[in-house]
């Protein structure tokens, strides 16, 4: 064991902590990530700190990926379950976070060991055998599942994966879960990449390129709306750890940081809130709905986009926002007419038509045009201390309950101390416009808000929808779509005799 001098002025408590990590150390003990958690003090004195370090240089680096269950450039900025959960770390230690995606799983490992990054967060498996890494604490449960292409026969167990063309993303938890699987199937094959992600495995499933893929489940349940030609097969083996990874070879200033900060996250409840806000969302659209969608995008849609386009110039909306809201109202049908007398492409009232000047209702031109600039009413209509998005997804609500019943279930949020301002609360509220021990308390009475909630998010996962096929092409054409490429520079295929 290496000798440890010892200052004569330390107290006697901190004195014995530090032999204990010294005998730790010189144990082994701090080898897997379970033990290497017993320290609780961050650094020793005299001894220069990890955590010291990015206090001096007031950011923390972080290394990830660009994908869509870690770091991905959304709407309002960077966004993705770990970024921000890393995101409100380098806030609780009071540093900015700069962030390097251009990366996959082996380029971030390699940057954590060599210390260019301080942690990494890139769907990381905790895995005590990786060589230079230490892990945080687990963060989430990661189950491989077995995804194929539609027409297939379904695959149920391992065997039945013996004949397929499966692609997995290489260093994943995945490629651990189908070593285990080849133990008891000494034939089964798959190809790995690194030069891939999980959507490009999809979409090779859809396309054709492969007849199946192993991911984790919670990156399929974000995808599968998009990949209608794409079934969830079984799972694979038991659930993996997700968890963060830094290098060994420093001091544990940060890694019990972190891990302190990762147990209040659990206690308070925010770490499963900002995984239901990431992952719990599947039932925003049923699955044969989305693939309904997509097939009338594809037959219908080019049909209107210079009329969705030219609303979009005149009143500032996303025009596939303008799309999502005519397929939810009218399922794109210029003819469509309600029960309660609402018509047209936007189903406008009459009431409404008149005060946008549109004449006829069953107009296509008219209907697109009349309805974008009543949203653009309504949003114009909301106090001015909601912020965005919130102010466009309650004007959504109110284009589809009226402002009236919006108002109310503003003023039940203030009730019940919430914030009136925020969506997420706001829509807490309305399903009570149904119930009559709420709705007699308010002036404007019942109002069906469960429907508007719905409505809300059916439209805002329509856009997801429309907002990825028009950018897939760009995003993924470079590597699945070049039908040229040679599939071998993609992937590598790993045989039985290349097993570990």
């Amino acid at each position: 064991m290496t000798s440890t001098a010892i200052d004569p002025n330390m107290p006697k408590a901190l004195y014995h902590r530090r032999w204990l990590l010294v005998l730790l150390v010189g144990m082994g003990s701090l080898a897997t990530p379970e033990r290497n958690l017993l320290p609780r003090f961050d650094w020793l004195p005299g001894q220069s700190s990890t955590l010291a370090a990015i206090h001096t240089r007031d950011f923390l680096q972080l290394y990830t990926r660009n994908t869509p269950t870690t770091y991905y450039e959304g709407r309002q900025g960077p966004t993705g379950f770990e970024y921000e959960l890393v995101r409100r770390f380098a806030s609780e230690l009071g540093v900015s976070l700069a962030v390097d995606r251009s990366h996959h799983i082996e380029g971030v490992l390699d940057a954590v060991r060599s210390g260019a990054a301080d942690l990494g967060a890139a769907g990381l498996v905790l895995d005590p055998l990786t060589p230079g890494i230490r892990y945080s604490r687990p963060i989430m449960s990661l189950q491989p599942m077995v995804i194929y292409r539609r027409g297939l026969h379904p695959p149920t167990s391992v065997e039945d994966l013996e004949e397929l063309k499966i692609g997995v993303l290489a260093n994943s938890g995945n490629v651990l879960a189908l070593r285990n699987a080849r133990r008891d199937h000494p034939k089964l094959v798959w190809r790995e990449t690194h030069k891939l992600e999980n959507t490009d495995l999809i979409a090779m499933v859809a396309n054709g390129q492969l007849d199946a893929a192993v991911i984790y489940a919670h990156a399929f349940k974000l995808s599968r709306i998009f990949f209608p030609g794409v079934e969830n097969g079984f799972k694979l083996g038991q659930p993996l750890t997700l968890a963060w990874a830094f290098p060994d070879n420093g001091d544990l200033s940060l890694l019990n940081r972190a891990n302190r900060f990762i147990d209040r996250m659990r206690a308070n409840g925010e770490l499963a809130r900002l995984k239901r806000r990431y992952f719990g969302h599947d039932d925003y659209l049923e699955y044969v709905g989305a693939r309904r969608f997509i097939s009338q995008t594809r037959k219908h849609l080019d049909k209107w986009t210079d009329d969705f386009l030219a609303a979009a110039r005149k009143t500032g909306f996303d025009w596939k926002l303008l799309a999502a809201i005519s397929y939810q109202e009218s399922h794109w049908n210029p003819r469509a007419t309600s029960p309660t007398g609402v018509r047209g492409m936007m189903m406008l009232t009459r009431t409404t038509a008149a005060r946008m000047g549109v004449d006829n209702r069953i107009n296509p031109v008219q209907s697109i045009d009349g309805g974008a600039r009543y949203l653009k009413e309504l949003v114009e209509r909301l106090p001015d201390d909601i912020p965005s998005p919130d102010r466009l997804w309650m004007a959504l609500a109110a284009y589809n309950i009226g402002m009236g019943h919006l108002a109310d279930a503003r003023l039940l949020a203030d009730r019940q101390g919430l914030d009136p301002d925020s969506w997420e609360d706001v829509r807490e509220m309305l399903p009570r416009l149904q119930e009559s021990r709420w709705y007699q308390t308010l002036p404007h009475g019942f109002a069906r808000g469960k429907g508007a909630v719905y409505y809300v998010r059916n439209i805002r996962r329509y856009h997801e929808i429309l907002s990825y096929v028009t950018r897939s092409q760009r995003q993924f054409s470079p590597l699945i779509d070049n039908r040229t490429a040679s599939r071998s520079s993609l992937f590598n295929v790993v045989a039985p005799d290349a097993a570990p």
